[in-house]
């Protein structure tokens, strides 16, 4: 028997063999998937309107600069250039009724689709656009107390924005914060589990309290701190690119255990890609990180701004459509241990 979408991607969350691999379509034609996406933050990353002077203000104060070119922009300046005292830090209204005008016509557009609820850009990413980069990575060493204050600030106001979420129902609550460059971590590991794990643990616990799902997205590489993501419970791991992780040794270690969400790269495969390439490329994906009872979602974006065709869009699409209807007729491996 069918099931609803919303039990879909249940089903590959918590291995329970869905009938197929469920979709994602992020940034246009929701409607083709099986997840809606809902955004919490008001002057969320390229959805404001650039003022005379060509940025946008998020409601934590921070500044993005259009180049209009179709991204979220670029910071314009620390909004503290100085880490405040606790006292004085700018913490956002709920606002709840002006964040959730959207719902009726979200919900209208649902059906039986699995809902995630958005933070957009949260925890570090945030910190980072409040203070600057460079500022706040010398916060760790050299202010530890100030840094303590305002992070736990916006980790206190993400929690706010889940139960928010929670008590409107939706299923699943997305947190975007990038730790990685192309070829490894911004800071240590051991300074990431000292400052960042237990930050992110006491959060997913909440969720999870709440009876929401985590979704973790994070750029870059961060394959050395990947386990640490599934043991604090991080239900849903996005590899935003996994042409420079080291995609099957993170099947090695956790396939099986934790479930994915991976696009065809958007830096290479899918943007210079043929299609048949891409349909070779999302298999592999699949079967490295896949297993028959589930743990991998299809992600499709829309990547124009990077020279994506719209026929290569298509094909991002029809390759997870292409990885067939029953995940257990044969296509995955039987072995975890395939690399």
């Amino acid at each position: 028997m069918t099931v609803s979408r919303q039990k879909l991607v249940e089903q590959a969350i918590g291995f329970g063999r869905p009938e197929r691999v469920p979709m994602v379509f992020w940034n246009r034609d929701q409607q083709q998937g099986d997840i809606m996406l809902y955004h919490l933050a008001l002057g969320a990353p390229g959805d404001g309107t650039p003022n005379a002077w060509n940025w946008s203000e998020n409601e934590w104060g921070y500044r993005l600069e259009s180049l209009g070119d179709g991204t979220m922009g670029h910071p314009v300046a620390p909004f503290y250039s100085e880490l405040p005292e606790p006292e004085a830090i700018r913490v956002p209204a709920l606002r709840e009724p002006e964040r959730l005008s959207a719902m009726p016509a979200f919900l209208e557009s649902c059906g039986d689709r699995y809902r995630l609820a958005s933070l957009d850009l949260s925890g570090f990413t945030v910190y980072t656009l409040l203070r600057g980069f460079e500022n706040a990575m010398g916060d760790f060493l050299k202010n530890p107390q100030g840094f303590a204050a305002l992070m736990d600030r916006i980790c206190a106001f993400e929690c706010e924005l889940m139960t928010l979420a929670a008590r409107h129902g939706f299923h699943g609550i997305h947190f975007a914060d990038d730790w990685g460059t192309q070829t490894g971590l911004m800071i240590s590991p051991e300074l990431w589990r000292r400052l960042f794990k237990p930050r992110y643990a006491r959060q997913f616990a909440f969720a999870h309290e709440l009876g929401l799902h985590t979704w973790y997205h994070c750029c870059g590489n961060f394959n050395l701190i990947m386990d640490d993501f599934h043991e604090i419970g991080a239900d849903v791991i996005n590899i935003s690119q996994p042409n420079v992780v080291d995609v099957a040794e993170v099947g090695r270690r956790l396939r099986g255990r934790q479930c994915f969400m991976l696009p065809i790269s958007y830096q290479t495969v899918s943007i210079r890609g043929t299609p048949e390439e891409i349909y070779a490329e999302a298999r592999r994906l699949y079967e490295l990180l896949g297993t028959p009872l589930g743990g991998f979602v299809g992600y499709v974006e829309e990547y124009s701004v990077m020279g994506m065709s719209a026929e290569n869009y298509r094909a991002c699409a029809e390759a997870f459509r292409r990885l067939g209807a029953d995940p257990g007729s044969g296509l995955l491996p039987s072995s975890p241990d395939r690399s």
